[in-house]
Parts: structure tokens; C-alpha cells; sequence
């Protein structure tokens, strides 16, 4: 099991990785833009105007990695509450323990699926407030 955060911003996200990848002095890995991002089954669209936002890029911290992104139109980022722990996973049996478990008197946002990136991937808030992503991952 990983333990990893996901920060987002609002446009903003290559600035802010330049900025830490400086003060931490780490390289910036694996930078993905919206455009890059394969076409999905969800039928969301994304507008021309987040093509050159970041989907993904990871600044490595040790044995951790944090993990950023910029939100795209439609989902406004709530500054403040802009920090997602993430749990990456071996076990598909465990992600889903864990994602049914959080699930209890919290609230689903994204139910457990497949993805580019994942096999089994999901967001859930818990019963405190925090919200979770999880999914599954396999070692190279």
C-alpha cells in the first residue's frame, strides 16, 4: 500500500510545480496535459480552454510521491480543501474493502471503475469530510 496526497489548482498548476520542484529540488515527472489524455467513456468534455492545463504530474519527496493537477472548467477548486489524500494499492479486494468502508456515512463521488490510469479507480468522501481517491495499482 502507498499513501500519496494529490494537491489541485486552478490554472496555476506549472507555476506551482516549478516553485516546489526548486524549494524541494526534486524533478518533475510523468507531466500530462488535458490534451494528452486519451477519450473516455463518461461522455465528460473537456473544453478547449483546459487543453493546456496539467492532468497529472508528480514531484517525488522521498519514498512518496505528491501528485498535481489543475482542475478543469466545471469543477471549481475550493482553495483550502484542495488536498486529496490517495491510497494506491496491489489488492483489488483491498481497494474495494477500503472504498466500502469510507463509504459508510460518507458520500460516493466517483464509484469504483476502470480508467486510462487504473483498473479499479474511486473517490469517496468520508463521514468526516475528507475525500479519498483510491484505486489499484501494478508494479513494473
Amino acid at each position: 500500500m502507498q499513501f500519496e496526497v494529490f494537491i489541485n489548482f486552478d490554472g496555476n498548476c506549472r507555476e506551482a510545480l516549478e516553485f516546489y520542484s526548486g524549494v524541494f529540488k526534486t524533478e518533475i515527472q510523468n507531466l500530462m496535459t488535458y490534451a494528452e489524455v486519451p477519450p473516455d467513456d463518461t461522455g465528460y468534455i473537456l473544453q478547449e480552454s483546459d487543453m493546456d492545463k496539467v492532468m497529472y504530474a508528480g514531484l517525488q519527496f522521498g519514498n512518496m510521491v505528491a501528485m498535481f493537477m489543475d482542475m478543469p472548467s466545471g469543477m471549481p477548486l475550493v482553495k483550502g480543501n484542495n488536498i486529496t489524500p490517495t491510497v494506491s494499492m496491489e489488492d483489488k479486494a483491498e481497494v474495494e474493502r477500503i472504498f466500502n468502508e469510507l463509504s459508510v456515512g460518507g458520500t460516493v463521488n466517483e464509484n469504483l471503475g476502470k480508467t486510462f490510469y487504473s483498473e479499479l479507480y474511486g473517490g469517496v468522501t468520508d463521514k468526516f469530510g475528507i475525500k479519498w481517491q483510491l484505486l489499484h495499482y501494478v508494479k513494473c
